[in-house]
């Protein structure tokens, strides 16, 4: 990659870099979940989909009661967008799709362990997940948490079984760090601590848009950002000097703004989406008197941060060029999407 020199020169100046990505990003937004991309995205689902199939099969030892737990939870109808942020960072990092497909699929195993989790009545407590009832509701609360266990577990055996050991060490601690207890995990923690309104958890002078901040880029945005490092290094981890370490700074910064905007928009659909569009329930954000975006800052000014966000996202990407074409493309989909 020659994202070095180019960092100097796009982004020597913050003014420039914000006018830079708000004209690039505007002009793209009409224009990019037309028809070709839509197809790129459904090509891209559906290699992720096909490789989650036949990585959830019988082996010795796996009763079928939990496979089958493990398969209904995975294999329901979603987004694949983390995954889909895999691949297409490794297409970035000058990787193909079949090399970067363990860690997408490790990836999206961690993803769904955590929505299996989230569900559960000591947590969310939500019935209704991608569109058909939770896990523990189908399957009972024992049965739901074993399951989401070995997603979890199962996550990290692929990323061994799938790449040299270097590669997967790597991979391997990335996805730990960022689902583990200063990331993804330690985000709910919080996030379950405000709803809860435990004192002591944060300092008392902290303003509630930084603890929401911290909130989510933890709980959130943690898991998007190992979505890109891991397709890089998918793509560059057996490289003798290791992975473009220009590239995963400007990768990392475009997850933490592309998952923030992902999150402002999810608040927004607890509010305003319905059932039939996000596949579960809404308006239960309000309901437990949790801190969302809308809640700190309405509806109007939530929306103008979510495409300020994605504006920056995308100007992140502007020194890659081409290589980082699909992901450019993808920025918008966040503002645009309804489940």
């Amino acid at each position: 990659m020659k994202a070095s020199g180019l960092v100097k020169k796009e982004f020597g100046a913050g003014a420039g870099r914000d006018e830079l990505g708000r004209r690039d990003f505007c002009s793209n937004k009409a224009t990019t979940m037309g028809g070709d991309f839509s197809e790129t995205l459904a090509e891209k689902r559906a290699l992720v989909d096909k490789r989650l199939d036949e990585l959830l099969r019988p082996v010795a030892g796996c009763p079928s009661s939990l496979l089958e737990a493990m398969r209904y939870s995975v294999l329901a109808p979603g987004k694949r967008l983390r995954p889909v942020l895999v691949l297409m960072a490794a297409e970035t990092a000058g990787g193909d799709e079949e090399t970067a497909l363990p860690a997408a699929c490790a990836i999206e195993m961690v993803h769904v362990y955590s929505l299996i989790h989230d569900d559960l009545p000591a947590m969310d407590d939500d019935d209704l997940r991608r569109g058909q009832p939770s896990c523990h509701k189908k399957f009972g609360e024992a049965l739901a948490i074993l399951a989401g266990d070995a997603l979890l577990t199962m996550a990290f055996q692929v990323l061994a079984e799938h790449y040299p050991a270097t590669t997967a060490a790597h991979c391997c601690r990335e996805l730990a760090r960022a689902a583990g207890a200063a990331g993804m995990v330690g985000g709910q923690v919080d996030d379950l601590a405000w709803e809860r309104r435990m004192e002591g958890t944060w300092p008392e002078d902290m303003a509630r848009e930084q603890i929401l901040d911290d909130i989510h880029l933890r709980k959130t945005g943690a898991l998007f950002r190992a979505c890109l490092r891991l397709g890089v290094w998918a793509a560059q981890g057996e490289r003798h000097d290791g992975p473009d370490r220009d590239l995963l700074g400007l990768l990392d910064e475009f997850g933490r703004c592309f998952g923030l905007a992902f999150q402002i928009r999810d608040d927004l659909l607890d509010i305003d989406g319905s059932t039939g569009q996000t596949g579960k329930r809404v308006g239960k954000d309000a309901a437990r008197g949790k801190l969302t975006y809308p809640v700190l800052w309405g509806r109007d000014e939530s929306r103008r941060r979510a495409e300020a966000l994605c504006q920056q996202a995308y100007s992140c990407l502007q020194p890659l060029g081409d290589s980082a074409k699909n992901l450019s493309r993808l920025v918008p989909y966040v503002l645009q999407r309804n489940s």
